[in-house]
Order: structure tokens, then C-alpha cells, then sequence
């Protein structure tokens, strides 16, 4: 049995499913909008999409920060709780 060359179309349909089908047919007719006409919108969708991820990373960190400060208190208030037993459990 020879091996198969060019897949069968129902094998790509299963594969490429309707979001992949759609990109595929829909791709020549949005590449000259967006190389020609539509290069100004995309370019600022880049812009915006980049401004949006450097917004993120700074709010992301921020929280970070305070997830490091809330861990560090909780475990010094348990050290602290530690201790207090401890000390109760010595003088009894």
C-alpha cells in the first residue's frame, strides 16, 4: 500500500475544524485589506495590544509584591502563635 500523499478532505476538515477552515478561506481576502487599507487599524491594535501588555506586567508584579508581604506576615504571626505556646506550655 503506498503511502498517502495528499490528505483526504475530510481528514483536514477534522483537523483544521471550523475556526482553522475559516482562517483558511477568509486569509486572501484580509491580507491585502490589512497590508493596504488596513495597515494604519493594525498597526494600532499592535500598539494598543503592547501598551496593554506592559500594563499587565506592572499590575501583575504589584500583586506579586503584595502576595510576598501577606506570606511573610502570616508566617511571622504564626512564629509568633508558636512561640506564645511555647512559652505557655513551659510555664504549666
Amino acid at each position: 500500500m503506498a503511502p498517502k500523499v495528499i490528505p483526504y478532505i475530510e481528514d483536514v476538515v477534522e483537523d483544521l475544524g471550523v475556526p482553522g477552515i475559516a482562517a483558511v478561506v477568509l486569509l486572501p481576502v484580509f491580507v491585502p485589506v490589512v497590508a493596504g487599507v488596513g495597515k494604519p487599524i493594525a498597526k494600532a491594535a499592535i500598539k494598543g495590544g503592547i501598551v496593554l501588555y506592559e500594563k499587565g506586567k506592572g499590575a501583575i508584579a504589584e500583586i506579586g509584591e503584595s502576595l510576598e508581604d501577606l506570606m511573610a506576615e502570616a508566617k511571622a504571626e504564626l512564629a509568633e502563635e508558636k512561640m506564645q505556646q511555647a512559652l505557655e506550655a513551659e510555664s504549666t
